[in-house]
């Protein structure tokens, strides 16, 4: 069965470039111009896959990943935004909501191409595994599910492979360059803030155990659970 993307984008010339280039791998695609119209149609048949323009007609591209992530059937949806290179702000705002990943305009389609393959990889990726339990928190790769304690936490494709990839690691740090190869499939020129606004959004969703992960200033970070079971408070920030 072929990969369903969904490629939301307002500019006629931009949208069929990508479709061409993306149809070229492989890929079934399909096309919406507007955001109110695309928000309708995921939801009625979500893909396997969202290319998701930020500056639309209708409803603009935050909004309709607001409303996604709030929807249990799209919560988890991977998306690939695009976004213009002078708005870090709206960059920044789309993977706090639980964008996987983004490139700014102008871009090269076979760039796009790659960071499609990139998520792809780690979604199929997840699904493949064991249980790995340390402290109170049970991660089911398989399962691809967060628990902690007996409440289940529900976490994007890419914040469960960082998770997965710290706690794999438990008491070592990996560095932000590490974690960008390995938790995003690629070394290309990707902000090392990237991380960070990612780290920030598990943390969050970790709640109360978010001291789990520590900040190894002008390193990156590692997973610590004895800080945990002595009492301790790790830096969090």
């Amino acid at each position: 069965m072929s990969v369903r993307i969904c490629v939301v984008e307002d500019e006629p010339g931009i949208a069929e470039v990508l479709q061409y280039n993306l149809e070229r791998e492989g890929f079934e695609v399909a096309t919406e111009g507007r955001g109110d119209d695309a928000l309708e149609q995921l939801r009625r048949q979500p893909p396997d896959l969202l290319v998701l323009d930020l500056m639309l007609p209708g409803l603009d591209g935050l909004e309709v990943l607001r409303c996604l992530r709030r929807d249990p059937r799209t919560a988890q949806l991977p998306t690939l935004i695009l976004t213009a290179r002078g708005e870090e702000v709206d960059r920044v705002v789309g993977l706090e909501l639980g964008a996987d990943d983004y490139v700014t305009k102008p871009f090269s389609p076979r760039e796009v191409v790659l960071r499609v393959k990139s998520i792809l990889r780690r979604v199929r990726g997840s699904a493949v595994g064991e249980v790995i339990e340390v402290a109170d928190l049970h991660l089911d790769i398989p399962g691809h599910r967060l628990l902690i304690g007996d409440r289940e936490v529900s976490l994007t494709a890419t914040e469960f492979r960082l998770l997965k990839l710290l706690m794999e690691h438990d008491g070592r740090v990996l560095s932000r360059e590490r974690l960008l190869s390995e938790a995003w499939g690629y070394s290309l020129d990707v902000d090392s803030r990237t991380v960070d606004t990612h780290v920030r959004r598990l943390r969050r969703k970790l709640g109360s155990r978010a001291g789990l992960i520590e900040t190894v200033i002008g390193v990156g970070y590692r997973f610590r659970p004895d800080d945990e079971r002595r009492g301790g408070r790790a830096e969090a920030f």
